[in-house]
């Protein structure tokens, strides 16, 4: 293992080649919870959920963001559309800065900024017919409703159920149709930017397919761009075209897709990959699994230094003092870490005492 001299600057995180500028940039993005304790609910701590993100989207591009549970990718994206507002940093969408706009222009901006929940019957009002669910965007948004009902039809349709479905209430549907519903009511404001929070982690392995295929065709029709958020990293390297892997809050590596399955750089990244099965018998009985020990550290007293160090089969002294920046590796590969493992190398063969047991499945 080569030491590797920590950079000063973060360098920007690049574009993919050919699609565009960016529609979406963030830098430096913080979203801290205060802890509060105490008769009189003094702030007693902070839980660092987003802690310094630094990432852009280009138009129609699909960004994946995956991670453990807890890793704040979920908070992330509701940080982006100000459903949770961020303590410190920019968030500019087309060029506008989110963080700095009035109630007002934030209600417009949603028009272009959607999301599609990752529990598709907690997000739709059981009480409601499907048609008045996916209208109410447009009636918010100063649609007449006999113009709003009229275009749930098409939405419908557009998503793989009949107009007639519209008199149906939620509890009369499937997972996969119930998700359907979701995304035809994200859909009904025309947005340029959907983010996907976790939309088939709750659906059967087929008809997560069926979904996955839906919206590689609506992105083609529409013209979308997705921030796709999960935690199934076969599922995200089948939409995504760049990859960033998040953990404690922070982007430990971003790359395009081929590139993070083929030569990831970050000891994270590796133990993530280490845990996607192959479909392969005897390969999936030949490979060495990387099982880390210990759980993510409490986000409320992250680690000093790399917060991954913790949980590092490889991690140094130097670790433990300095916080690696997210610099650039190669063309299209971002990483933080002191020691990036080098292409045809396994944090296995590094380390062999790290190879071990079926590694768990992510939460």
């Amino acid at each position: 293992m080569s030491e590797q001299v920590p950079v000063e600057e973060v360098a920007p995180a690049p574009l993919p080649s050919g699609n565009g500028a960016a529609i979406l940039e963030i830098k430096d993005l913080y979203t801290h919870f205060p802890i509060r304790a105490g008769f009189f609910r003094r702030q007693v701590g902070v839980v660092h959920a987003v802690d310094g993100v630094t990432l852009s989207v280009a138009a129609r591009e699909t960004l994946g963001i995956v991670g453990e549970s807890g890793c704040g990718k979920t908070t992330l994206g509701r940080s982006i559309l100000r459903l949770i507002e961020p303590t410190s940093g920019s968030v500019r969408f087309r060029g506008e800065e989110v963080t700095e706009v009035s109630a007002e222009r934030m209600r417009a901006l949603r028009s272009e900024m959607q999301i599609v929940f990752q529990d598709p019957y907690a997000s739709l009002n059981p009480r409601h017919p499907v048609n008045d669910i996916v209208a109410e965007p447009m009636l918010i948004h100063g649609q007449s409703r006999s113009a709003a009902i009229a275009r749930v039809g098409e939405l419908l349709d557009a998503v793989g159920l009949l107009p007639e479905h519209g008199n149906r209430y939620p509890h009369e549907f499937s997972g996969g149709q119930r998700q359907r519903i979701g995304i035809a009511r994200a859909l009904a404001l025309e947005p340029s930017l959907i983010v996907l929070d976790e939309p088939v982690s709750a659906l059967d392995v087929s008809v997560q397919a069926q979904v996955i295929n839906l919206l590689e065709d609506l992105q083609d029709d529409r013209e979308l761009t997705f921030l796709f958020i999960a935690h199934d990293l076969s599922v995200v390297r089948h939409i995504s075209d760049r990859i960033a892997v998040m953990y404690l809050g922070q982007i430990a590596e971003l790359a395009d897709r081929e590139t993070l399955y083929a030569r990831p750089a970050h000891p994270y990244t590796h133990s993530l990959l280490s845990a996607v099965p192959v479909a392969d018998p005897d390969l999936e009985r030949a490979r060495k699994r990387i099982v880390l020990q210990g759980d993510l550290p409490n986000p409320a007293s992250p680690p000093s230094g790399c917060s991954f160090r913790t949980r590092c089969p490889i991690a140094t002294d130097l670790c433990a003092t300095e916080e690696p920046p997210l610099r650039a590796l190669g063309p299209g590969q971002m990483v933080a870490c002191h020691y990036p493992i080098e292409p045809g190398q396994s944090l296995v063969d590094l380390v062999p005492k790290a190879a071990g047991a079926t590694a768990g499945a992510l939460d």
